[in-house]
């Protein structure tokens, strides 16, 4: 039993948690240590360790959650989170996903459930506000149709505009993948595209715009939390550069039905190849210019095997 101000979420709605993690357990233990001092408490949590050193104990060293832990391996970010969802409790009625490094404000939770105790049934899913970094739209970017000025757009390049501290509670097209809560029922009709291997980048964006088409989706300026980013491994910007162009021709080509071009991603990776090259080498940037060899590498890869997949994790130890 919780004691103190923590109050365990026993009326309205019921929230669960699910955490994918992969050798980073003072991360988690940090963002554990923010869940204990939340106003109201979550009814579970699932931690989906990917890691190639498991880490079990965890449930006892925070008791005072309810704590569910599973293994799946070899990890993949799509992969653990769907694995997640199928061991939520029965009478849970709302369910997030949570990266292993946010530090989640005392009261987030208390005003994510305010927000869905009232909120309409046109709404499938909710972000929390993440506080600690600010939006900068590239004026070039936003020329060659990269960028926007809205909060949380979907551009016709599959380029997206980011949702890092919004001003006011806002309507928006994408939700982050680690933190966002989604009503139970959404997660019974859509899961993550496994398609997506290892860090899964973009797997957020094409499973909240995939929903976007039949539900409303917000993100909250006061539940707040801050995400405290791992750098990316120096020698893991080759493959962010692949998944820089390979991902986003993917997640073009599925949704082309809902206003996405095909000619202009190809353009704008093209644009993507100028501006990294350039920066790389005005900044005297060498992880930049890996970053660039991976575009180039994977506009060759997607012109001769259309959907190819790049596995591989960015902040990981192996």
């Amino acid at each position: 039993m919780n004691t103190g101000n923590n109050i365990l979420n026993t009326v309205s709605h019921k929230i669960a948690f699910v955490v994918p993690t992969m050798d980073r357990k003072e991360d988690i233990c940090f963002m554990l240590k923010s869940i204990e001092r939340q106003t109201v408490l979550p009814n579970q949590i699932i931690i989906v360790d990917g890691g190639y050193n498991p880490i079990p104990d965890i449930v006892n060293e925070f008791s005072k959650l309810n704590i569910d832990y599973i293994r799946v391996f070899p990890p993949s970010l799509a992969r653990q989170k769907n694995e997640g969802v199928k061991i939520i409790n029965d009478n849970i009625t709302l369910v997030g996903f949570l990266d292993d490094d946010l530090e989640l404000c005392p009261d987030a939770i208390e005003k994510m459930i305010a927000f869905w105790d009232n909120a309409p049934s046109t709404y499938g899913g909710a972000a929390f506000a993440i506080t600690n970094s600010d939006r900068k739209v590239g004026a070039v970017r936003k020329l060659f149709g990269m960028d926007s000025n809205n909060l949380g757009e979907v551009l016709s390049t599959g380029f997206v505009s980011m949702l890092d501290n919004p001003r006011i509670t806002t309507d928006v097209s994408w939700l982050y993948g680690g933190a966002t809560v989604w009503k139970r029922k959404v997660l019974e009709e859509f899961k993550y595209d496994e398609w997506f291997k290892g860090s899964g980048y973009m797997e957020d964006i094409d499973f909240s715009f995939n929903i976007g088409g039949g539900y409303s989706l917000i993100i909250l300026s006061e539940a707040r939390v801050n995400h405290h980013h791992h750098p990316i491994r120096r020698d893991r910007y080759y493959i962010l550069g692949e998944w820089q162009i390979i991902n986003r021709l993917y997640f073009v080509r599925k949704y082309k039905h809902r206003g996405l071009s095909i000619f202009k991603a190809w353009l704008s990776s093209f644009i993507l190849v100028i501006l990294n090259m350039a920066a790389s080498i005005l900044k005297l940037d060498y992880d930049r210019f890996r970053l660039t060899l991976g575009n180039i590498a994977g506009i060759f890869l997607s012109i001769f095997k259309k959907n190819v997949q790049i596995s591989g994790h960015l902040k990981s130890i192996k």
